[in-house]
């Protein structure tokens, strides 16, 4: 059998483009050379906007080229750009993989693209290209009963996978003598801050603020072009809500987000991770990258228990999860505990390694994926051409 060709359409070189095809692919070409041949085209249709010129469908090279043509979530180019990359693939006689890691069919109205959606109905375009996609992949099972509706042929789950053989993964973890607190979360987290107001302040009544340091991660660099607009707002109305109550000696730092390659090394500076969620639809669909973060670090992770981090925390043997409604003093004790008991902590660091330490690892993964896009192109009927 020749090498598998597989063209991915990414939208961007941001964490969704990053963490569900550029950096799989990657290694899963470099983990299979022998059966795999992967190339990275964000406007697979060649469209010239300047001069308003596509190419015939037949002069395509990437498309005609491909065997697999994998897009995922909507592109850079829009919507209808999106559904024509998807309809044309099926026109070529293309398999065609699509792939999401949000529930983009029901975009809960506090999100900060909820308008966008809606006005240019992104998610009958998602719906689209679920039914006219020969695969279907998304994060989790909830998630995948939730779109099921939608579905045209096959249907699977991947888990958010990284590259632990990056530099970001492997730094040597420090110390301090306090418990170090870590947030990481990026733009679009504004209601779910809200969950976690004010605890850090009741943390440091409880256990002393010189035992204990927050450190929030992910706070978009300086950016002129951005000054006024709605990302440039979000931090400061997430510290509002995270430092309410906070008074005196200042226990916490804010640090910058770092590209998806290199954002890893936040971890090698915690002691403990948090992920507060609300719950609606679209969170309860989510991934658990979090999970596979602080298991390459042996961090205990404490969860809001929301989307699927319920398949791998255990409360009190790899970390704690905690109802979305629980009361603040539900939140204060178990971190409060963390901080007072390290050895607690370390043993649920351990754990939770011991658990997903393979789960996560994308090269260790390679092997299945192929074998997913086998069974799928054997059950949809697909034969590849000489």
């Amino acid at each position: 059998m020749r090498k598998l060709k597989i063209l991915v359409v990414f939208a961007n070189h941001g964490g969704c483009s990053y963490y569900r095809q550029l950096s799989p692919m990657k290694m899963l070409q470099e983990t299979l050379p022998d059966k795999v041949e992967v190339r990275y085209n964000d406007n697979p249709l060649e469209i010239d906007t300047e001069k308003n010129y596509q190419p015939d469908p037949e002069k395509l090279k990437d498309m005609n080229w491909a065997d697999i043509v994998f897009v995922a979530n909507i592109l850079k180019f829009g919507g209808p750009y999106t559904g024509r990359v998807v309809g044309l693939a099926k026109q070529l006689g293309k398999f065609v993989h699509f792939d999401t890691d949000d529930l983009l069919t029901d975009l809960y109205e506090e999100h900060h693209l909820y308008q966008t959606y809606k006005d240019n109905k992104l998610d009958e375009v998602t719906k689209f290209c679920y039914h006219a996609a020969d695969l279907v992949t998304v994060t989790q099972l909830k998630f995948a009963e939730r779109i099921k509706p939608y579905i045209g042929k096959c249907m699977a789950v991947i888990k958010n996978v990284l590259d632990y053989s990056l530099p970001a993964w492997n730094h040597k973890r420090s110390k301090a003598k306090f418990t170090r607190i870590g947030y990481a979360a990026g733009i679009h987290h504004r209601g779910d801050v809200k969950v976690f107001n004010a605890i850090p302040h009741l943390v440091n009544q409880k256990v002393g603020r010189e035992n204990v340091q927050w450190n929030f991660y992910g706070h978009p660099p300086p950016d002129p072009n951005k000054k006024g607009t709605w990302e440039a707002q979000v931090w400061p109305e997430y510290m509002a809500q995270l430092l309410n109550g906070f008074k005196g000696q200042k226990n916490y730092n804010i640090h910058y987000a770092l590209p998806p390659d290199a954002y890893g090394r936040y971890y090698a500076d915690m002691d403990v991770a948090i992920a507060p969620l609300q719950m609606n639809s679209f969170n309860d669909s989510k991934s658990d990258i979090k999970v596979a973060e602080c298991s390459r670090y042996k961090i205990p992770l404490v969860a809001s228990n929301v989307g699927c981090y319920e398949d791998t925390i255990i409360n009190g043997e790899t970390g704690y999860l905690l109802d979305p409604d629980a009361p603040k003093s539900e939140w204060v004790k178990v971190l409060s505990k963390l901080c007072k008991d390290k050895n607690h902590r370390i043993e649920l660091g351990k754990n939770l390694h011991d658990r997903t330490k393979d789960l996560y690892d994308g090269r260790k993964q390679s092997l299945q994926r192929f074998n997913l896009y086998e069974a799928a192109m054997r059950d949809t009927g697909y034969k590849l051409s000489d």
